[in-house]
């Protein structure tokens, strides 16, 4: 619960979140702040354990440095451990790409999001998206985009493979779904803009009709 100056409250778990509501001003928690949004932009989840592991090493340099170490020793020193831990980390390493794994790890990331209700429906919904725009070792994340839509439940989210436009229907009449259409892009609408100096021709009393039900 992250009480701000303007009288707003957060209520959120998201690590970055919160250090981002957080009125911080010392330069080392700075350098956590920005840890955090890295580690949200990158991986998207882990915000709290790489704040925390970050203080921890933080704490332990500044007790090196307070027993006499030299900051370039400590400095050697880590470089040294983050090389063993990536040895290490890669040796007890296992292929995340079958579907079940990536399944419990998209649950895992959204838990305590604010849509835990559905989370089953909505994690099957990002492997599926992530699957689709991965290209080998890379994942664009660009060539991903989320819109949503006002009065709708998050169990309705789809997927559209494709292009999505947000634009309603020209006309009442028009049907609400169709399907393996053609698509005609145009450069300039079909529409008139002015009618009040305008002439139309009729040559049947039902076109006048059909051309007034149509300016409704």
């Amino acid at each position: 619960l992250v009480d701000k100056k303007m009288g707003d409250v957060v209520v959120t778990n998201d690590g970055a979140t919160i250090l981002q509501e957080m009125d911080i001003a010392h330069p080392a928690a700075k350098m956590l702040v920005e840890i955090a949004r890295k580690q949200e932009n990158v991986v998207g989840d882990g915000t709290t354990t790489v704040v925390i592991i970050a203080g921890e090493l933080l704490k332990k340099a500044m007790e090196l440095y307070e027993d006499g170490i030299a900051i370039p020793t400590i400095l050697i020193g880590y470089r040294l451990a983050v090389a063993k831990a990536m040895e290490i980390l890669y040796s007890i390493s296992t292929d995340a790409r079958d579907p079940d794994t990536l399944f419990g790890i998209a649950k895992t990331a959204m838990t305590g999001k604010g849509s835990d209700y559905a989370k089953d429906e909505l994690a099957q919904l990002l492997v599926q998206a992530a699957l689709k725009v991965e290209e080998g070792e890379k994942l664009d994340k660009t060539l991903i985009k989320i819109h949503r839509i006002n009065g709708g439940s998050v169990e309705d989210s789809l997927i559209v493979d494709g292009i999505y436009i947000d634009q309603g229907r020209a006309n009442e009449a028009m049907p609400e779904e169709m399907r393996d259409c053609k698509i005609a892009l145009m450069k300039y609408p079909l529409e008139l803009k002015d009618l009040e100096n305008a002439k139309v021709d009729f040559t049947d009393p039902l076109q006048m009709q059909a051309f007034l039900d149509s300016e409704q």
